[in-house]
């Protein structure tokens, strides 16, 4: 970087990835826990179109996308018509945390157990915030967290 310049602006993250066995489990449960839609059941930004077996982009509020990759599918170099896209793959299990309101933690602690699924853990941080913790199907980490867990949040 020269001197003098400034560096271009980030507006945000627009993708996160988690690596998953089975696609078709891990889109129902972030369809059912979550309410996540994807891209190809349309929308008026996105008409329908036909899926890919080995990604699901899911719709997330605030103009996110979780991809959700199946396992080993991408470990060449994907060519495009427009252009090409590295290989990429991942191990282990992942965190991500969602951002929930703090009226809404109760109601969210009797949906998951409706939905069968473990809180694991739950922790109140010093600026107030109270964070969930549970898992996916593929053992990835997830956390609701209200605000006061960061100083942004």
């Amino acid at each position: 970087m020269t001197s003098g310049s400034a560096m271009p602006a980030i507006n945000g993250l627009l993708e996160t990835a988690l690596y998953v066995d089975d696609l078709e489990r891990s889109v129902r449960f972030y369809q059912q826990i979550f309410g996540f839609r994807t891209f190809e059941e349309g929308s008026s930004e996105s008409p329908a179109k036909e899926p890919d077996p080995r990604f699901c982009p899911l719709q997330i509020p605030g103009r996110q996308v979780l991809l959700l990759f199946r396992k080993g599918e991408f470990t060449t170099t994907s060519v495009l018509p427009g252009g090409t896209i590295p290989p990429h793959d991942g191990r282990g299990t992942l965190h991500l945390a969602f951002a929930v309101n703090a009226d809404d933690l109760e109601r969210w602690r009797e949906w998951l157990s409706s939905h069968g699924v473990q809180v694991e853990g739950e922790t109140t941080w010093p600026r107030g915030g109270v964070s969930l913790y549970f898992r996916d199907p593929d053992g990835h980490l997830l956390e609701l967290a209200t605000p006061g867990l960061w100083p942004i949040y």
